[in-house]
């Protein structure tokens, strides 16, 4: 079936699933989630309906805690219903997801992960607002691209029906929820398709009426509550599998195919890294170039999170592994290892113990941290992580991306690296001054190139909190492969390089001038 390609952002992706798929969302605006909301507003006050025939109705609250009461009200009186959120916005609604989960209601959440404001507030991305969610009972499923966000709205609202279990569906703020790629997008028919009308059948049946009346929000005593928690144990272990299930549905409609947990990479890999998130694409290019030059290198893109699956992951990977990296984009201090890392470990450790093991011999695993308030993670980095896991002992507990001269966690990497892959593309930078055009600009362009041509494109634009009155810089990359490099465009690497603010070249300047572009392009622009 031929699909139509637009080029949008990961942001607009999620939400225009969201709104075909809903009829009530409840909304606060937190960046980087934000436009999801906006999207959303925008299609309904357009009266653009929803695959039944009805425009969604979306309810801005004065909180993310608002937002979330909202929804788990809606849900009890059977609509269909969807958020958007991030950071500690996520955070306060926490005790409602509780109740959600526990009630085996089906919704999505859509989160755009972003750092927990600690030392500091930070609106960039890492995964410890996902993780504070972990215990709620929400399945949790990652994306990594920007046609990932798309396909995985819809695998995830189609899940959660099937299986009753709420599903937080995550992607990396900032890096893929505001990067402008082409995607094949579905049409409605494809998405009722994939959609159970028994299994939304079944949830409005389940709604509060005083025609079938029912009780909930009951109080339990010790005689009862710890039995009646174990009642969801069947619920979480039939997930996965139809997960599987609708992701082969979803496959044999798109000709894209996905997995829970995927492996990329050498059949004998020996070297091996597990992760979430936007940076599988930066492993998965590295590891290409690393291959080809004789290294056993693979990588593990974890996409269901939660319930965790030991059977179908074990089953993904090769024999041959000897050492594992887990990497986690996020930190918790005091602990002996980040989240995914501890669940890895886990997970080998009792396949071991029940003779389930895959290996031929038990790998090494260590755990690293990358990635925090959009730290770049390079191929320099990967590579780094790659050439560690041959040395015969670890550093336990590692950083990279960082310089660490305080608790000297961190590994050094090649700078100068660059794979094959990223030399091919063609690659522009744009440099120019917060709310002074250049990124709008160059929005407009890279959704040209992308609209009306052959080429694969990337576009992603850095700016800081502050933003009118910053220096902004557009990463624009396109070619006629597919663009996995999920980082900036490096040092010597862009073809074109634009200024439009001349103040960038004087002394306290901060264009990199380090590069030799082809074409140098530069303007002043009056913002006075």
């Amino acid at each position: 079936m031929s699909q139509k390609q637009l080029t949008l952002d990961g942001n607009e992706a999620a939400a225009r699933i969201a709104h075909a798929t809903n009829e009530v969302i409840a909304i606060y605006p937190i960046t980087p989630a934000s436009v999801m909301g906006e999207v959303a507003d925008t299609l309904s006050a357009e009266g653009q309906t929803n695959l039944w025939g009805a425009v969604p109705k979306i309810v801005e609250m004065q909180s993310e805690a608002g937002a979330a009461g909202t929804l788990h009200g809606a849900l009890q009186a059977g609509s269909l219903c969807t958020t958007f959120t991030a950071s500690q916005g996520l955070l306060l609604m926490l005790p409602n997801m509780y109740k959600i989960a526990g009630e085996l209601t089906p919704t999505v959440f859509h989160i755009a992960a972003r750092s927990l404001a600690a030392q500091a507030l930070s609106i960039f991305c890492d995964h410890s607002d996902v993780m504070s969610a972990r215990g709620t009972g929400f399945a949790i499923l990652a994306s990594n691209t920007v046609q990932e966000v798309q396909d995985m709205a819809l695998i995830a609202q189609a899940v959660s029906l099937k299986s009753r279990i709420p599903v937080l569906h995550f992607f990396d703020g900032f890096r893929t929820s505001h990067e402008i790629a082409k995607i094949d997008t579905l049409n409605d028919e494809e998405m009722l398709s994939l959609l159970d009308e028994e299994a939304i059948r079944q949830h409005r049946e389940r709604a509060m009426t005083p025609d079938h009346p029912v009780i909930r929000g009951t109080s339990q005593n010790p005689d009862v509550y710890f039995q009646a928690r174990e009642t969801v144990n069947p619920y979480y272990q039939q997930f996965s599998q139809h997960l599987e299930q609708v992701m082969t549905s979803f496959g044999e409609m798109t000709g894209r195919h996905y997995q829970p947990y995927e492996y990329y990479g050498a059949e004998d890999a020996e070297e091996l890294i597990i992760l979430m998130g936007s940076a599988i694409q930066t492993v998965q290019e590295t590891l290409d170039h690393l291959n080809t030059n004789n290294a056993k290198t693979g990588v593990l893109a974890i996409r269901l999170f939660r319930p965790l699956d030991s059977t179908r992951l074990l089953a993904c990977l090769p024999k041959t592994v000897k050492s594992i990296a887990v990497l986690d984009r996020c930190k918790e201090p005091g602990s002996d290892g980040e989240p995914l890392f501890k669940d890895i470990v886990t997970l080998i450790s009792l396949a071991v113990a029940q003779g389930r093991s895959p290996f031929s011999q038990l790998p090494r695993i260590c755990a690293g941290r990358y990635g925090l308030s959009s730290k770049e993670f390079t191929p320099g980095m990967v590579k780094a992580i790659f050439e560690m896991l041959k040395e015969p002992m670890f550093k336990q507990g590692f950083t990279i991306g960082i310089q660490d001269d305080v608790s000297f966690t961190s590994l050094s990497w090649d700078h100068e690296f660059r794979t094959q892959a990223s030399q091919e593309a063609t690659s522009a930078l744009f440099y120019g001054l917060g709310a002074d055009g250049t990124v709008s600009a160059n929005k407009n362009a890279i959704k040209i190139i992308g609209e009306h041509t052959d080429l694969k494109v990337q576009g992603y634009f850095v700016y800081d909190s502050k933003k009118s009155g910053a220096m902004t810089i557009s990463h624009l990359r396109f070619s006629p492969k597919p663009i996995r490099s999920a980082y900036l465009i490096q040092d010597n690497e862009a073809k074109f390089i634009a200024c439009h603010q001349s103040v960038f070249f004087s002394a306290s300047g901060s264009l990199r001038c380090s590069r030799s572009p082809k074409y140098l392009f530069t303007e002043h622009l009056n913002t006075t």
